[in-house]
């Protein structure tokens, strides 16, 4: 297995049903061909993400597991992370675990300001949002008034 298929593989500790990969947050593997030591570079989906030791951990004993035990994991936080840098596997991933994944950030003309988010158990736009804090830090709460069940949503950045 080759060093980036290992990494890629991480499950992240706090939203269970998506990769680092899917989520954005690996961001390169690189292998020294001279000495066979590994390099993974990540983000933090925010400053401060109490995830991040349990994610080296995790990316260091994928890395093990495949056989490269040289390892080194370099957090970087420029540029920052953005929801943009989800995949469309992870939104998906997300959708269908009913976590509202947020839309993709737009960089040009009008900011757009969402008012409701589409519910992922039954598609309703009339939802509200329940506490700008969810289960984790970088999710809100939000209920559909359709069909009655609370949702997270991954804030958007």
């Amino acid at each position: 297995m080759s060093a980036r298929a290992a990494v890629s593989a991480v499950v992240d500790p706090e939203i269970r049903v998506v990769t680092i990969d899917d989520l954005g947050i690996l961001r390169e593997v690189t292998e020294d061909p001279e000495t066979g030591r590994v390099t993974v570079t990540i983000t933090p989906t925010y400053s401060g993400c109490p995830a991040m030791d349990m994610i080296r951990a995790d990316i260091r004993r994928a890395l093990a597991t495949a056989g490269y035990l040289d390892v080194e994991v370099v957090t970087v936080v420029a540029p920052a992370w953005s929801t943009d840098w989800i995949s469309e596997t992870g939104r998906a991933k997300l959708a269908a675990a009913g976590i509202a994944p947020p839309n993709p950030a737009r960089r040009a003309g009008p900011i757009p300001i969402a008012l409701a988010v589409p519910c992922p158990q039954c598609g309703s736009a009339e939802t509200e949002q329940i506490s700008r804090f969810g289960s984790t830090a970088c999710k809100s709460l939000w209920r559909c008034r359709a069909c009655r069940e609370p949702f997270d949503q991954v804030k958007p950045l």
